[in-house]
C-alpha cells in the first residue's frame, strides 16, 4: 500500500503545453465577445447621453428665450447660454454650468439652426460617423418635435 501512495506523489501534476493553449485561447475567446457585448453598450450609452445633454440645452434655450425675448442668433450660437453677447442686459445666465454641455459625446459641437426646418429652432447631433442618417451609433439625436 505505502508503494502505490508514493507513486500517486511522484506523478507530474502539470499542465501540458496543448492544455495551457486551449485555455489561453478559449479565454481569447471569451474576451472578444465580452469586448464587443461591451462596445455595444458603449454606443448606445453615447446616444442616450446625447439625448440627455438636447434635453439640458432644450431646457436652457427655453430660460434664455424667457429672459432675453428671442433666441439666440445664429452668429450667437450655443455659446449664448455660457457666456452673455454683446448688448443684451436682460441675459441672467450663464445658462448651462460647463462649457461641455455644447459638446456632444463623440466630441462635435451640437447643430443649432435657428430658425428650424420645422419650428423655432433645429438642435442635433449627427451621431458618430458625424453625417446625416445612419444607425446603431451613428444615427442621429434630435430635439423631439413636442418641445415647440
Amino acid at each position: 500500500m505505502n508503494a502505490a501512495r508514493h507513486k500517486i506523489y511522484e506523478s507530474d501534476d502539470g499542465f501540458t503545453l496543448l492544455e495551457l493553449l486551449i485555455v489561453i485561447a478559449i479565454l481569447g475567446l471569451l474576451g472578444v465577445i465580452g469586448t464587443v457585448q461591451l462596445y455595444g453598450y458603449l454606443g448606445r450609452a453615447r446616444s442616450d447621453t446625447a439625448r440627455l445633454q438636447i434635453d439640458q440645452l432644450t431646457t436652457a434655450l427655453d430660460l434664455f428665450r424667457i429672459d432675453v425675448g428671442r433666441l439666440p442668433t445664429i452668429d450667437e450660437g450655443l455659446k449664448a447660454l455660457l457666456d452673455m453677447p454683446p448688448g443684451l442686459t436682460a441675459w441672467r445666465g450663464p445658462y448651462l454650468k460647463k462649457t461641455g454641455a455644447i459638446v456632444d459625446p463623440w466630441g462635435r459641437s451640437f447643430i443649432y439652426r435657428q430658425p428650424g426646418q420645422g419650428g423655432d429652432y433645429d438642435l442635433l447631433s449627427l451621431g458618430a460617423d458625424g453625417k446625416p442618417g445612419g444607425t446603431g451609433e451613428d444615427i442621429d439625436v434630435a430635439a423631439s418635435d413636442d418641445r415647440r
